[in-house]
């Protein structure tokens, strides 16, 4: 068994992404294997849609029709996963599961990278460096660290207005 348990990417039927995290908690409860299959996760983000002109909040999935585990791979385990109700496959050549790179797993918010955080404070001025505000500067007006996420308050027609952007888009002033 490896020391550290890694992410692994397993493809669902779509639709069933929360389905199976919540059979796989069960199996990992009634099995005890906590040690073994750490964390179940289906990656979510806020996406703010306009609908009949009405500004709406929505919880979206990152990504459909897959599911994130993070475990140490070995037989058992893996057939655990495999066999859970809703999941297809292992996403890897054949049936060799591949675990995610710690680059990926940092460009999706799964851990921190000590070298590579950014650290932003309420208050702070920043420019926006891409996007349809590119090289608009704003106040920082809240900090998520966890999803590396700010909301900077633009002036915008003469209005301040909030918007969210991720730590990748903007830079200190």
């Amino acid at each position: 068994m490896s020391e550290v348990p890694q992410w692994y990417v397993v493809h669902t039927y779509s639709g069933y992404e929360n389905k199976v995290k919540a059979n796989l908690e069960k199996i990992i409860e009634n099995r005890n294997m906590q040690e073994q299959i750490v964390e179940v996760s289906v990656p979510t983000q806020n996406v703010v849609e306009i609908k009949n002109g009405v500004r709406k909040t929505v919880n979206r999935k990152v990504f459909p029709g897959y599911v994130l585990v993070n475990m140490h791979m070995n037989d058992e385990t893996w057939y655990v996963v495999r066999n859970t109700r809703g999941v297809t496959s292992f996403v890897g050549p054949g049936s060799k599961p591949v675990p995610l790179s710690d680059e990926e797993i940092f460009k999706m918010g799964l851990i921190e990278s000590e070298t590579e955080m950014l650290h932003f404070a309420v208050g702070d001025v920043v420019r926006i460096t891409t996007g349809p505000f590119e090289d608009s500067t704003g106040t920082i007006a809240e900090v998520n660290s966890a999803r590396q996420m700010v909301v900077v308050t633009l002036s915008i027609f003469g209005r301040e207005t909030p918007v969210e952007l991720d730590y990748l888009q903007i830079e200190r002033m």
